[in-house]
């Protein structure tokens, strides 16, 4: 994998204010832009992002309404150090131009992967268009290697609980998905995934310990746990038992 220092210097070449979100390019750091990655026009023309409304309660964002200086995969590269934010509201994922200076999305069929807050990693996967909050197809990977664990963050307007404030604010939910080769396996029991693994009932609660209510308290902490025994208990995985 090859790894591009893309804004290593920006902080030195930006007067950026990461509470402002306000960016000043300079030439120096234009010809970086320039020299580093001539094809970024071709990732970037998904738009100018559109702000929420600020009528509406809270953030379309996840965690922070403040860019991370994040990882990015696109044919196999790595770019590090470049400004990301992601709206799990449009599931969006957005830059900023250095040239006019606006929020730009990329195009998600472009972007492999993507890394923000120091280590969660999300991946564009596709294959599970039924499934109605999988819009542009970002996911979280919480485990696994060609048998993954990945978490679905959305959020959706709701009515506000402070009315006299706004009528609508943004909530934050989360799916659990078993993934293997575009097969989907969406997971709410622990029964639900101990038979698409096609593991026995009886091992799981005896090896890990877990029953329907640990589960609960951590879904993807427990599917994990879930993919990792399946592995070291099992030769070879052909796909999910339905």
């Amino acid at each position: 994998m090859i790894k591009i220092v893309f804004f290593s210097v920006s902080l030195m070449l930006l007067g950026w204010s990461v509470r402002a979100q306000e960016p000043e390019v300079s030439d120096s750091f234009l010809a970086l832009y320039q020299n580093q990655l001539p094809y970024f026009q071709e990732l970037i023309t998904g738009g100018e992002y559109a702000f929420a409304s600020n009528t509406y309660g809270g953030e379309p964002y996840y965690k922070s309404q403040h860019f991370d200086f994040g990882l990015l995969s696109i044919n196999g590269i790595d770019y590090e150090e470049v400004p990301l934010l992601y709206d799990s509201f449009n599931d969006h994922l957005i830059t900023f131009h250095p040239i006019h200076k606006q929020k730009i999305l990329f195009k998600p069929e472009k972007v492999e992967a993507f890394r923000i807050f120091e280590n969660e990693e999300f991946q564009y996967f596709e294959g599970n268009s039924d499934y109605n909050k999988d819009k542009n197809g970002f996911y979280r990977v919480v485990a696994g290697d060609d048998l993954k664990v990945l978490t679905k963050y959305f959020k959706e307007l709701k009515p506000s609980k402070e009315i006299e404030k706004n009528l609508f604010e943004f909530r934050e939910y989360e799916d659990y998905f078993l993934w293997y080769k575009d097969d989907f396996v969406k997971v709410e029991k622990l029964k639900t995934a101990i038979k698409a693994l096609g593991i026995n009932k009886k091992e799981v609660r005896k090896e890990l310990d877990l029953n329907s209510y640990k589960f609960n308290q951590d879904i993807p902490g427990s599917l994990a746990k879930l993919v990792a025994f399946h592995s070291k208990n099992s030769t070879s995985f052909n796909g999910f038992v339905e």
